[in-house]
């Protein structure tokens, strides 16, 4: 793990410094590669939100399943597989980004931790403990206002995660994750590097404004597709008359 963490580290090391060596603001610079790394992971979360969407669709389907084979589980899995394969759906895939992400979150935790040891540029020795905003050092943790912030935000992209699965809203562990989660990030923003914290509250607003276009797009998208299916039937009525 430590190999993967120092790998990642060293990778965001390189465009922490050329941004710093630009900006002169270690602050900004986090916020800056955050939306870099935002965007680089995009197409893997609107895949993880599509798949979120196909697969809130066949939840009648998978209760379904579930309760004829409730006690040959082999045959419950083999029938989840094929209706996963014919809706095209890989429930894997929403893992994915989350997989990514935290080993990039572990190397900026490194930086932040020992930015000698990833990056070479002196000035970097002073960035690492400069201030911003209301926080007088980002190597340091920040008690309560970021913190606070860390967990909003989480419960923010939970609530969003959920809204687009729809159905997801009865499952009893996805509703409890969706309150332990926040609780657990606020508790270990108060003491990670507030560096740390910062870049996972701006990637949760990232998150959040990724997860409103999606779901107003998919909302425009089905009431269109309910409109076209309303106008075939009204064409086939009007037909067989």
């Amino acid at each position: 793990m430590a190999a993967i963490t120092g790998f990642f580290a060293r990778i965001i090391g390189y465009p922490i410094q050329w941004i710093y060596s630009v900006l002169h603001d270690y602050g900004i610079t986090i916020i800056i590669v955050t939306l870099i790394v935002r965007l680089c992971l995009l197409p893997l979360y609107r895949k993880q939100l599509k798949t979120s969407a196909k697969t809130a669709g066949l939840q009648s389907q998978i209760k379904d399943i579930q309760t004829r084979f409730a006690n040959n589980r082999e045959r419950m899995n083999q029938e989840m597989n094929d209706l996963y394969a014919k809706a095209g759906v890989s429930p894997m895939s929403g893992c994915l980004p989350l997989l990514i992400q935290l080993p990039i979150m572990y190397g900026m935790f490194a930086i932040l931790r020992n930015p000698l040891t990833y990056m070479t540029a002196n000035e970097m020795i002073a960035a690492v403990h400069e201030s911003f905003l209301w926080i007088t050092d980002l190597s340091q943790p920040d008690p309560w206002l970021l913190p606070v912030l860390a967990g909003i935000t989480t419960y923010l992209t939970s609530e969003l995660s959920m809204a687009t699965q729809q159905a997801a809203g009865s499952n009893g562990m996805m509703s409890t994750m969706k309150y332990f989660m926040p609780i657990m990030i606020f508790l270990m923003a108060r003491s990670f590097p507030a560096g740390l914290a910062l870049y996972w509250t701006m990637g949760n607003v990232v998150m959040i404004v990724q997860s409103y276009f999606f779901n107003r797009n998919s909302k425009k998208k089905q009431a269109q597709e309910e409109a076209e299916a309303e106008v075939l039937k009204r064409m086939k009525k009007e037909n067989t008359k």
